[in-house]
């Protein structure tokens, strides 16, 4: 075997990865708070851009071919400055002066700060907490000026759910008083409203909640001291057994503590900051046949700032300024054409979903049907990794709801008729046969399996229990009533 160095000339194709397009990726990929967040962050970098002051809120363009994509202006400027890497001074000087971006992505604008329009649909209601609600209540409580500390202190240490998070032990030592002051005040405060606030534990809860409503007998005290997980496991007939009553009283006594509130407190605002969903997408039904349209005010709209054009037609004698000017001019051209390019993305897909799950929109969820990535990346032509990052984290506002458009991407089973069947329709099945069961004697999973294999869909005991753990329905066992 000869060993040695050869020089030999090989041709390749590969993907290179140029800084525009990770840019493009990042931007399809984003959601709209992360594409508004980020083009704010561009503002700040690119002196070149512009966002645009004034838009209609009702303004949505329907996606047509051309409608949402580039334009033709646009595309004739692409081609003509997307060429290249660079262009002159003198080019950009000519395109600008030519064109003047009158194009919605592309236009200058003038801006008055004094103009400013609002709306009562721009504002929310603050919701009240849980401390503040308790905080209201306890400056009208019958306890001494000097306890109010006290009473501020075990509010503010309760959790979401209303619960307590310190000993009285504790709160003593902390606030350095004697545990009777701090037991008097926790009495007045588990008297507020909602009932069982400030408990220690599930069962002072139910017991609060039933001492306000007059209920508390003995025999239901009892049961909520030493059988609560019996009656989460519906074994009423042994509670019965042990207590020496009937199975119906013990229905009863369940059905009673059933109807209290476990959480109080979850009633009440969190502190958490609340997230509203802006749907990316509009699907509307128009003369019986559903229209797509992209959300323009979820996009922001950017132009080139007039007054670099004056900077630039003027920038002749300085070959950094004008080197600059084209460097940002470049960058700023980029952007606005991968914002473009991603809603064109976002509506092909989309536009692609609906027309597969037309059936669904028909007629509910029970007609959704099965659907892959690599489905829809096949109809629209593009890879599959790029259908993936169109409908990550991104919302479609339809005549049936707001839906996060990965909720149509499920898997299934196959139905008699070769048809795909999604889990989430055998799950609207599995609802329905719960919803209309004896509760007497519930349907076992084994029986679903026959009622399901009635509708002509196959499947298996297990997976059965496993739809019907994920709705968060318990067992025949634990369904049954006496």
């Amino acid at each position: 075997m000869r060993l040695g160095y050869d020089l030999t000339i090989e041709q390749t194709q590969k993907l290179v990865m140029t800084p525009e397009l990770i840019q493009a990726i990042q931007i399809l990929q984003f959601n709209t708070q992360d594409l508004d967040n980020y083009v704010q962050e561009q503002l700040l970098v690119n002196p070149v851009l512009e966002q645009a002051n004034h838009s209609d809120p009702g303004e949505i363009s329907e996606n047509t071919e051309n409608a949402n994509g580039l334009s033709e202006r646009t595309r004739e400027l692409d081609s003509a400055t997307l060429g290249s890497n660079e262009l002159s001074s003198n080019e950009w000087a000519e395109h600008i002066k030519e064109r003047e971006y009158d194009d919605i992505s592309y236009k200058q604008g003038e801006y008055s700060k004094d103009d400013k329009e609002y709306s009562f649909e721009q504002f929310v209601t603050s919701d009240v907490t849980l401390s503040e609600h308790l905080m209201f209540q306890l400056q009208f409580a019958p306890i001494k000026q000097n306890y109010r500390t006290i009473g501020k202190y075990i509010i503010e240490s309760l959790d979401d759910n209303g619960y307590m998070t310190l000993t009285v032990e504790e709160i003593a030592r902390a606030l350095n008083v004697t545990e009777e002051k701090v037991n008097t005040v926790l009495s007045a405060i588990q008297g507020f409203d909602p009932a069982g606030v400030a408990a220690k534990d599930l069962k002072e809860c139910l017991l609060i909640q039933l001492e306000n409503r007059n209920e508390a007998d003995e025999t239901v005290k009892r049961v909520i001291n030493g059988y609560l997980e019996d009656i989460a496991a519906n074994r009423l007939a042994t509670i019965a057994k042990e207590l020496g009553i009937t199975v119906q009283e013990v229905q009863e006594i369940s059905d009673l503590i059933r109807s209290l509130e476990p959480k109080p407190g979850r009633q009440f605002a969190s502190q958490v900051t609340t997230r509203y969903i802006v749907p990316d997408i509009i699907v509307e039904k128009v003369n019986g046949e559903y229209v797509v349209t992209v959300n323009e005010s979820s996009t922001p709209k950017l132009m080139v700032s007039s007054y670099y054009e004056k900077v630039l037609q003027e920038s002749h004698n300085d070959p950094n300024l004008t080197k600059f000017l084209s460097g940002r001019l470049n960058s700023a051209i980029w952007l606005i054409r991968s914002i473009e390019q991603r809603k064109q993305t976002i509506y092909n897909v989309v536009s692609a979903v609906v027309k597969y799950q037309q059936e669904f929109f028909d007629k509910g969820s029970k007609y959704l049907k099965t659907l892959t990535l690599k489905q829809i990346a096949e109809e629209v032509g593009i890879h599959e990794s790029t259908v993936s990052r169109s409908i990550n984290g991104k919302y479609m506002q339809s005549p049936r709801g707001v839906y996060e458009i990965k909720y149509f991407f499920t898997s299934g089973v196959t139905g008699n008729q070769g048809e795909g069947i999604s889990s989430q329709s055998i799950k609207t099945f599995i609802k329905e046969i719960v919803s209309g069961e004896d509760s007497k004697a519930p349907y076992s999973d084994q029986d679903m399996v026959r009622l399901l294999g009635e509708k002509g869909i196959e499947i298996s005991r297990r997976t059965v229990a496993k739809y019907r753990d994920e709705l968060n329905i318990l067992s025949s066992s634990k369904r049954k009533r006496y």
